[in-house]
């Protein structure tokens, strides 16, 4: 195994962890070498050393806490730091095991919680290119021979560019919109019922665009001779049983890279998009929390920090001053 040590002089009791790690912890390359650059990070960095430094006895918890200051000056992510103070608890267990340090440092310095990474979210209008792409690569399977009818084409076009309105329009999870039954949709109020997580029901809103996109699906659907019992499933395959969450994300692969989007995105990417531009909108934080189901409105919380980072990119992009540079 081969530790990026390059030319360093490593220090005899940093270099017997290396071989512990990788010898009696049977550590991956990558650990090791993390492990290995976050050590001498700190004496580079604290001691004004590097990997030959050898007095790790008199590091003290002052030097630890410099440690931290001089990371998150440095500009390091809270999850670099976390991943190289690991590092460095590690390392002192196995000082203090080996009597070659009589105390952990770093042992009781405060947890440092990663930020949890921003959901992405969709503009709307790549939404639109989304839903533009449905009926295009129907098309093309029907011009390739690859769909049998025409019919059938329209049928599943219809279909999928329903189900994509109504995830957007109500906020909907992928599994709650495929487990809608077909007495749920109420057109013409604009109201479907919701089945979420932990079987609570919710009433969600469909918009103008996803009323006219379910009206068409449905013509298909009950021209096809589709179930019409209330509890009947709402999106049908073309064997006119439940269409499935797989079946779904595997046609909307298709409709990315017709669309010319990232292929990253998924249906409940279309979720995360209908909180954020509700918020962007105006919309209060506890209505948005009602309309997607969460429990606590922390959970909901999150799509606030979205809608910042939009509007700093907006400003960073549209002011004068943004970039700190002086207007005439």
């Amino acid at each position: 195994m081969k530790i990026e040590k390059k030319s360093i002089k490593t220090g005899i009791l940093l270099n017997r962890y290396i071989k512990h790690l990788q010898n009696e912890k049977n550590s991956s390359v990558n650990t090791v070498n993390a492990y290995f650059s976050g050590i001498v990070e700190f004496a580079v960095k604290v001691r004004n050393s590097d990997a030959s430094f050898n007095d790790w006895a008199s590091v003290d918890r002052d030097q630890a806490r410099s440690f931290v200051m001089a990371l998150h000056e440095s500009g390091n992510s809270k999850r670099s730091i976390q991943r190289k103070l690991s590092s460095l608890r590690s390392f002192f267990r196995y000082l203090m095991i080996t009597g070659n340090a009589g105390m952990n440092p770093f042992a009781d310095l405060p947890q440092i919680k990663a930020d949890k990474p921003l959901p992405k979210v969709m503009s709307i209008n790549q939404i639109d290119l989304l839903i533009s792409a449905v009926s295009t690569c129907w098309e093309t399977a029907l011009a390739a021979g690859t769909v049998r009818t025409e019919g059938g084409a329209l049928f599943s076009s219809s279909r999928d560019r329903a189900i994509i309105e109504a995830i957007y329009s109500g906020g909907l999870r992928i599994s709650e919109a495929l487990n809608l039954n077909y007495a749920d949709a109420d057109i013409s109020s604009g109201i479907i019922k919701v089945r979420g997580k932990g079987k609570k029901e919710r009433l969600a809103v469909l918009g103008s665009p996803a009323r006219k996109a379910l009206r068409e699906y449905l013509r298909f659907r009950n021209a096809a001779g589709g179930n019409r019992q209330p509890d009947a499933p709402l999106f049908l395959n073309q064997q006119g049983s439940r269409l499935t969450p797989r079946s779904f994300q595997r046609n909307l692969k298709n409709y990315l890279a017709t669309a010319g989007l990232p292929p990253d995105f998924t249906p409940h990417k279309l979720r995360h998009s209908f909180a954020t531009h509700l918020l962007d909108a105006g919309a209060d934080l506890r209505s948005v929390q009602e309309m997607l189901g969460h429990e606590n409105l922390s959970t909901t919380q999150i799509y606030t920090h979205v809608s910042a980072e939009r509007l700093k990119q907006v400003y960073s992009d549209a002011h004068p001053l943004a970039s700190g540079k002086k207007h005439s």
